[in-house]
């Protein structure tokens, strides 16, 4: 990548120019100008863009950033960069951080919870394999609702063994350890669709152990996300204190 410089020593930039500086492609450059990630460029008479080196530090601003809160959100975040005051900017910034933060400690805190759940069932699972639990048990082992356990049966979750003829419902090893499952992932703060995919493919694969995994990515998804928005930030610091006012009062 380029100095940028070599760019301001020029003036003016081409949007080649600014495509091999920020890492993007000519036509990216393009659509994401037209989508207002960057501000509209000066145009001459004969129709040629032109850039300067704050469109630059935009684009790979908004790099970080997408990659951090999503694209759509990113746009949106970015354009606010543009017009809020230093102060409140560096707390819209400040915040994705917290955010990454807390996804990782809700991640670390599920891994925790499955390898307890894990460890468990493995020291117990030869010696109970006959032992079940009504709802009620299950709920209050668990510290829920029974109709909550029952909501987890609706939406393919967690499903008893068996249910008696009068409906009494019966849960045996597996059934618990998924039901466990289940509460540490929501613990996690992972929405039900999210857990319902992640407990077929617990079902399809390895269990506790494909859950783990799940978890791994996510953790490795995550710092992934947290360096990419460390990278932006000097870029996202010259997009904030272009010509903003630092905030009074």
């Amino acid at each position: 990548m380029g100095e940028l410089v070599s760019g301001s020593q020029r003036g003016l930039l081409r949007t080649v120019d600014v495509a091999r500086e920020s890492g993007y492609s000519v036509q990216q450059v393009r659509d994401l100008e037209r989508l207002g990630v960057i501000p509209a460029a000066a145009r001459s008479s004969n129709g040629y863009r032109s850039y300067t080196p704050l469109h630059v530090h935009a684009l790979r601003a908004y790099r970080g950033l997408a990659g951090a809160i999503g694209p759509v959100a990113a746009r949106q975040m970015l354009a606010r960069l543009r017009t809020e005051t230093v102060a409140e900017a560096a707390s819209a910034i400040n915040a994705v951080h917290a955010r990454l933060a807390r996804e990782r400690e809700e991640a670390l805190r599920a891994q925790r919870a499955l390898r307890a759940i894990q460890a468990e069932a493995d020291a117990t699972e030869c010696e109970h394999e006959s032992e079940a639990m009504t709802i009620t048990e299950l709920a209050e082992a668990l510290r829920v609702r029974p109709s909550t356990l029952r909501f987890w049966e609706q939406e393919g979750l967690v499903a008893p063994e068996r249910v008696t003829s009068l409906r009494a419902r019966r849960y045996g090893l597996p059934a618990i350890r998924a039901a466990r499952i289940v509460v540490a992932l929501r613990g996690a703060g992972y929405g039900i669709p999210a857990v319902r995919e992640a407990m077929d493919a617990l079902r399809q694969l390895d269990g506790p152990g494909e859950a783990q995994r799940i978890l791994r990515h996510r953790v490795e998804e995550i710092a992934t996300r947290t360096v990419g928005l460390l990278r932006a930030g000097a870029d996202l610091a010259t997009v904030v204190e272009s010509g903003q006012a630092p905030a009074t009062g």
